[in-house]
This record gives C-alpha cells, structure tokens and sequence, in this order.
C-alpha cells in the first residue's frame, strides 16, 4: 500500500504541486523521532513522512508494495546519508524487518497515493481514462479481472460492503449484461456504464463510480486484510513505550484501527453480577485524545486530506497477544478470488 496522500494538481506555471503527507505535523507530533530512535514507515510512497522522520535525528525503515515507489525512491535512500533503508514489501510483514531491540515507531498511511491516482495507466482513477487495473503490486488479478470474471452475487458483496455503495445490486447486473457482449477494459468503460445506470443527482456531493471504484481497488489490493496484519505485526516488534501512529482515509480502514486499539486496551472477563474470572493487560494505551482529522486549513489546501483520520497507541510491557481477526468483524471475501475458475 502506497502512501503521501498529497495534492496532485498542477499550479498555474505548470509544473507539479509537490507531494506533501497528510497530517504530517500530526504524525511527526505523535511519533516524536529523534536521535537513535528507529521508526518503520510501512508505506513509503514519494517518502514524505520517512524524511520528516529522517530529519529529525530518527533511523527509517521504509517498505512499500508498488515497485515504482521504490525505484523512485532510491534517490531519497541516497539524500538521507544512512539512515533511511528502503525494501519492496507490503506491510503486513514489516516484522521481518524490524530489528531484533525492537522499534520505537510504526507508521501505516493507508490507501491509494495521490501519485497512483495522478497516473492514468495504474487505472486508479476515473477522472483519466486508462487500463482498468488498480493493482498496487503491479501482479495478481485485476480490477477488470474482478468486473469481467466475478459472479454478479460476489460483485454485490464487494461493491456493498467494500465500497458501501447502496445501489450495488443494480450495478452488478448491468455489468453483468454489459461484459457478455463487450468486456470492460477501462477506467471510462466502468464509469461510463455507472453514469447511466445510476446519474448524479444535483444533491450528491461524489460522482457515481466513486465508491464502486474505491471497493474494487480495496479488494485487489486486499487492502482491509493487510491492515489488519501489520496492526498485529507492530504489536509484536514495537518495543514498551513505542508509538503506533496509523491514517485512514475512509471508514473501514478506520473501524479496523479503532476496533483494533479497543481490543488491545485490556479488559476483565466477567460480569458486575459475577467475579472476575481474568483480566487481559492492556498491550496498547490510547495516545492523546483519540482521533486526530486534518485541521481546516490543510483540508481547504488539499480535498484528500478531509477525510484523513489518525489514531495512535503506545505500547505497553504487555506481551503481545494472539492475531486474531474475529475483532475486525470482516466478511470473508477470499473465496471470491476464484471468481469461479
């Protein structure tokens, strides 16, 4: 998962708005590097947050899934002087890079880069017509893979729950007609099918396609599923008193992360009716005061950053508990990669 959720516009000269990180002062206030201290930034992306960390005294461990990342990254691995590495990875398993001590810091920004979204040939974005593909690893089955091949019934299920898109049974059966005579191959084939069968009304504030594009990318890219993982990967390698700093950009990813600090918040087994009959210790304690948005001067400079959400927990002596994923409350859609042979 590839991260710099940062504007992507071009200014008036024509030359390209730099990529800044969302919640950046956040993330850095939260993380609090400094000299000595070793932070894993599991979504490097155009490296925004891994040199904010560098230049403040910290070691970075940097990994992102997209290979284009990190080819362009090489050139901030070189200005950072030895104290930034950088491995193609995805980040639900950053625990094979953390060193033996442990880390003072994890930080997860989640979702699409605006770098994906500004490329038209990654097929993230309706706005530029380009291959329907998503895929942030650049491997693996296809968002054109998912619409021209998956039952209608499992369409349904991603477009609904995935994207919580209301009309998704009514999308599905019109791709369903539509790809037995003409596959889709674009990014404009899909949204041009949504525009028809469910118009934009003067109220809406998002075009129509948004939220069945945002359910594809999320299931190519198995993007809930990852999160989860590296939550209880940081669990593991953060040493007592390190920080897990995590940004979300839509509800989901965001539940997951709150869900996931709730849990690890220690509770009693019992009722007031009855004794007590364990207590689980707490693993994380909550940072601050919960949830942090973006403020609203950087939300009026740049729209990605109004839904942005970042929540953090601070890692106790507790050890490190069991994965596992019945907490999140996820559909199982694994089967659904099949799309029936």
């Amino acid at each position: 998962m590839m991260a710099d959720h940062g504007g992507g516009s071009t200014e008036a000269g024509g030359g390209p708005v730099p990529h800044i990180p969302v919640l950046l002062q956040e993330v850095l206030d939260s993380l609090k590097p400094s000299d000595g201290k070793i932070i894993l930034d599991g979504t490097f992306g155009a490296g925004g947050y891994s040199m904010a960390l560098v230049s403040r005294g910290a070691d970075v461990i940097a990994l992102d899934r997209d290979p284009t990342a990190i080819a362009a990254g090489q050139a901030v691995v070189g200005e950072a002087g030895g104290k930034l590495s950088l491995h193609h990875a995805q980040f639900s398993d950053l625990a094979r890079f953390a060193p033996e001590e442990g880390l003072d810091g994890v930080v997860l920004d989640i979702g699409v880069s605006s770098m994906q979204i500004d490329e038209a040939e990654r097929g993230f974005s309706f706005q530029k017509n380009g291959p329907l593909d998503m895929r942030m690893a650049a491997d693996g089955v296809s968002a054109a893979d998912v619409v021209n091949r998956a039952k209608v019934g499992d369409l349904i299920r991603i477009f609904s729950f995935l994207g919580e898109e209301k009309q998704a049974g009514r999308i599905a059966r019109a791709i369903e007609k539509r790809r037995e005579s003409d596959p889709f191959v674009t990014t404009r084939d899909l949204a041009g099918l949504i525009e028809i069968v469910t118009p934009r009304k003067a109220t809406d504030k998002i075009h129509p396609a948004t939220r069945v594009f945002q359910a594809l990318r999320v299931f190519v890219n198995d993007e809930l599923g990852e999160l989860a993982q590296a939550l209880f990967a940081a669990e593991r390698v953060l040493k007592p008193g390190g920080i897990l700093t995590v940004v979300t950009f839509h509800s989901l990813e965001d539940r997951i992360v709150k869900r996931f600090f709730q849990d690890r918040a220690g509770k009693a087994s019992g009722s007031r009716h009855m004794p007590m009959v364990a207590v689980r210790a707490a693993t994380f304690e909550p940072q601050g005061r919960g949830m942090v948005g973006a403020s609203e001067a950087e939300a009026a400079e740049n729209p990605r950053a109004r839904s942005a959400k970042l929540r953090a927990g601070i890692r106790t002596t507790a050890p490190a508990e069991r994965a596992d994923f019945s907490i999140f409350d996820l559909p199982d859609l694994a089967s659904l990669e099949k799309f029936g042979g």
